[in-house]
């Protein structure tokens, strides 16, 4: 068995993504989007659009589709184009063509004249710092503003005030665009059973009821379909534009309809990780005890509101222990495209900060920085009693510096040849999470089994984790199993997201593989049955009776039966309150800066994880390896510069910097394998987000110890070492 069952299919070209489904009749949509910021759509000339060879219809806000928006549990109201004249931001989706062909839509789409009324546009996070207001309560229930203060500290100030030694710095980080290798896209087809979906989405089920929403149907009659995502990060959550116009149009039409994004597109009409800027003060006493932190963050939202970036309390709020702990999250509304959850929301871009903060701490201390955490290394959040379940933080610290080398580093970095060059090191942190999710047991008259949920895989293993888990379960081979997952007819299976999956599918199959053994067990030794009253036991994919055994599929096949299922679910329970749950890691990076171009090259990286039991090792290694090198792309390459006009200057891949090989000459991941049964029975905790985390700070830790200069700011280019 292969390390992922879907490798083959993917490397022959075989695996059928969303915009690979040819349907007879289809037609063809084109998004026309925006050119201002902020404004109302006064006309749209469509004449000569809808006059163009191959053209089937226009629609735009003077002749709409029939949209509405549709509201989740989740993710609250999703917006939907077309609906009102109204424009928030540069590149917003406000008009679509189908035509027979592409070309033809897409030509046709050009042809479109239209004039706005324009209102002043704000989008500047740093013009809308003073005026930012509160952000609304996080997903978890926790205020704007949190403070945790000793019984004889009256304010945040009086702690840092009383402190010794205080770093108090800015910090800020750029917009990133998830960049995702399948851009979003449709193909929608109504047939006398409803309307059927391929499209890349996180969770096949939600994205089943927010179009069912969209289009005012009973959610059973959308059938999602998505067994392979071309990557996501967060950037497919929600349903795409595309997905609502293709369903909408291919109603109204009466024809299959297949819509993508352009490149471009992707970097406006859908939504993007929010810029920050970050303010850490730390207080500590001689020998490095931290005494107050306090951490303001401004985050970057669309003009109406939405995902505020939660930078201060996915990362101060629980990494360190301190007696003072300060934290305000504010949000700055602009008119930019909407903002959304990326790799590691929070704590990939305040892990930049804290962590930056934190070194700089120990320069200013002359404290080494891995002793520094150490020293600091909390038991539980500031301000909670619930412990951590299980922390292997310092382990990851200890095994990381062997293997690095960090005995070897230099306070002051060290030269070779022309190369300046230091090293620098980060702790990453993710919450431990789990979302609700069902799956499907299937035993089978044939000896094979089906694990069945709707849970999408969006590159992450999920697929060969529901075949290991299940066949580890159910005692068979893996090879035995056949997973089934991206169909929102299949049970509900959560998102993938939030690095949940395993944990969730994985708990929720050893539920209902038990229950389906001893139903199996229960039709084994019931009258007239092969082992009628017999004491029954099952082992190795069989029954076991009085010295005679039967697997399960010769069982079935003697009582006439095909096969037999049961479905088994899995959600957070009474362990939350009783303990606190993350994965834990350290990041070490090396980087050679040239002492006269002032180029900066990462020469090698490590990440040393503590993240409960892995399951498929060496998807987890690829995982992190993907997560670590974004942190490098954020610290030296990813940013989009946005113009006054709230055009992406680099909203492309010609223009958004992203690392190629050339950029990531060695990365090297090690597992501190500790199974957290306390947060589920399969021991599991994320992996997927933390590779990210941290990491961006660790190179410009060692950008610093190497050049002496610290950068507040990601990403870094030679014009910030230039003296």
């Amino acid at each position: 068995m292969p390390s992922r069952l879907d490798s083959p299919l993917k490397v022959t070209g075989q695996a059928r993504y969303g915009l690979d489904h040819d349907l007879p009749g289809m037609t063809y949509g084109y998004v026309v989007v925006s050119t201002i910021a902020h404004g109302e759509i006064e006309a749209m000339d469509v004449t000569a659009a809808t006059s163009s060879p191959g053209v089937i219809a226009v629609y735009t806000p003077f002749e709409p589709l029939d949209l509405r928006s549709p509201s989740t549990p989740m993710f609250g109201e999703t917006w939907v184009p077309l609906r009102d004249r109204e424009v928030a931001h540069y590149g917003q989706p406000i008009g679509f063509v189908v035509a027979e062909t592409f070309e033809q839509a897409r030509d046709a789409a050009g042809l479109i004249e239209v004039s706005y009324h324009e209102r002043p546009a704000l989008t500047s996070l740093r013009d809308g710092l003073a005026e930012a207001p509160d952000a609304p309560p996080s997903m978890g229930g926790e205020p704007p503003s949190l403070d945790v203060l000793a019984p004889d500290v009256e304010s945040i100030e009086d702690a840092l005030a009383a402190s010794p030694v205080v770093v108090d710095q800015t910090y800020t980080t750029a917009t990133q665009n998830h960049a995702a290798m399948e851009p979003h896209s449709a193909v929608a087809a109504w047939g006398p059973d409803g309307l059927v979906l391929h499209s890349g989405n996180q969770m096949s089920d939600m994205q089943a009821a927010e179009v069912a929403g969209a289009l005012g149907l009973d959610p059973a009659s959308v059938h999602a379909v998505n067994p392979f995502v071309g990557g996501a990060f967060g950037g497919k959550g929600q349903t795409s534009a595309p997905t609502f116009l293709a369903a909408a149009a291919a109603k109204a039409l009466g024809r299959p309809v297949k819509a993508a994004l352009t490149r471009e597109q992707v970097f406006t009409a859908t939504a993007n990780r929010a810029a920050t800027v970050q303010r850490i003060s730390l207080g500590a006493d001689h020998d490095g005890t931290l005494i107050a932190v306090r951490h303001d963050s401004w985050a970057a939202t669309p003009a109406g509101g939405g995902f505020v970036e939660p930078t201060s309390h996915g990362t101060s709020r629980e990494w360190y222990a301190t007696q003072n702990l300060s934290l305000r999250q504010k949000m700055v509304p602009l008119n930019l495209p909407p903002t959304t959850f990326m790799r590691a929301p929070g704590e990939a871009p305040g892990s930049f900060a804290l962590e930056s903060a934190i070194d700089e701490l120990a320069v200013e201390l002359g404290v080494d920085p891995i002793e520094l955490r150490r020293r600091n290394s909390s038991t539980a959040p500031p301000g909670k009693d619930l412990q951590w379940s299980a922390k292997y933080l310092d382990d990851c610290f200890r095994i990381g510096a062997q293997r690095f080398g960090w005995a070897e580093r230099s306070p002051h970095g060290r030269t070779d040849g022309d190369w300046l060059v230091g090293m620098g090191t980060a702790t990453a942190m993710f919450p431990a999470l789990r979302f609700p999710a069902t799956v499907e047991v299937t035993l089978r008259a044939d000896d094979t089994a089906a694990v069945s949920t709707s849970g999408a895989d969006p590159g992450t293993g999920l697929r060969t984790v529901l075949s290991l888990v299940g066949a580890e379960s159910l005692d068979i081979a893996p090879d035995r199993v056949t997973p089934r997952l991206g169909d929102s007819s299949l049970p509900s299976g959560g998102m993938s997201g939030g690095s949940t999956a395993t944990a969730s599918a994985g708990t929720a199959i050893m539920i209902a593989a038990t229950k389906v053994i001893d139903e199996l067990l229960a039709l084994a030794s019931a009258a007239g049955a092969p082992f009628e009253g017999a004491d029954v036991t099952y082992e190795d994919g069989r029954v076991l009776a009085d010295g005679r055994t039967m697997t399960f599929g010769e069982l079935l096949r003697a009582l006439g039966r095909e096969s037999l299922s049961t479905t088994g679910s899995s959600a957070p329970g009474e362990e939350r309150t009783k303990h606190s749950f993350s994965s834990f890691g350290a990041q070490f990076c090396e980087v050679r800066v040239h002492r006269l171009t002032r180029e900066i090259r990462v020469s090698r990286m490590l990440g040393v994880f503590d993240a409960g039991r892995i399951i498929n090792p060496q998807p987890a290694r690829s995982q992190l390896m993907g997560g670590m090198i974004w942190g490098i792309s954020a610290a030296l390459h990813e940013g989009l510069e946005v113009e006054d006009s709230g055009r992406f200057a680099n909203g492309d891949f010609a223009g958004y910097l992203l690392p190629v090989n050339a950029d990531i000459p060695e990365v090297d991941v090690q597992f501190v394998e500790h199974p957290d049964t306390l947060h589920n029975d399969l021991g599991a905790k994320g992996i997927g987000e933390i590779g990210a985390v941290g990491m961006a700070a660790a190179v410009a830790n060692a950008i610093h110890n190497a050049t002496g200069t610290r950068v507040r700011h990601i990403p870094i280019t030679i014009e910030d070492l230039l003296d």
